[in-house]
């Protein structure tokens, strides 16, 4: 078995995503789901340091459930959606899902996601980032409102999902696609090869 894929430790994931699981299976992990404590994602993005602000939410979230279960392997990771200097995390409603659709439609952004590491017994906690580039064609605003009609983009950084009805939205994409679906690939598979080379 490649040496990523068996860590020799328990590995966990720190997240309810549905993607992040689906990834992390299709990449061979065995791996179980911690739900991370209910952390206050806008107080970290307080500083103008937009990547130390994502590593340090991403490894909160992977410490509240690495705290409980220092045998293994926890992974957190977390997604925001940057246009320009905004910083656009989960719409809390319909009516700011729009308006963040409505302010990428026609332009480009960058999605990023911060992943984490973590295993408490041997003191080890490193993390990862990823940006890709999505270009959105120029849609109208009634094709926000069909999109806002189904439940998809609820709890989706930037109120979409790219690998769902929002692909209609997606005119071209730059950089690792499952860093916007919410795990970067290669970022999370060199995070568990350098807790591995920590061993030798």
């Amino acid at each position: 078995m490649t040496a990523w894929r068996n860590p020799g430790r328990p590995v966990i994931l720190a997240s309810q995503s549905a993607q992040r699981k689906e990834i992390l299976r299709l990449l061979g992990f065995t791996f179980e789901i911690r739900s991370p404590e209910t952390i206050d994602e806008a107080s970290f993005f307080k500083n103008d340091d937009l990547e130390l602000s994502l590593r340090g939410l991403a490894i909160a979230k992977a410490k509240s459930v690495a705290d409980g279960r220092p045998d293994s392997l926890v992974l957190g990771a977390d997604t925001v959606v940057v246009k320009g200097s905004r910083v656009l995390g989960k719409p809390q409603n319909q009516d700011e899902a729009r308006i963040m659709l409505a302010s990428l439609a026609g332009s480009a952004h960058r999605v990023a996601t911060s992943v984490a590491l973590v295993c408490g017994e041997w003191g080890f906690a490193r993390t990862g980032l990823a940006f890709t580039e999505v270009l959105f064609r120029n849609f109208a605003l009634s094709e926000i409102d069909e999109y806002l009609d189904g439940d998809e983009y609820r709890d989706k950084a930037g109120a979409y999902a790219i690998q769902g009805k929002a692909m209609a939205f997606v005119e071209g994409i730059r950089g690792c696609y499952y860093n916007v679906v919410g795990l970067p690939v290669s970022e999370t598979i060199r995070l568990f090869t350098e807790f591995i080379h920590s061993r030798e």
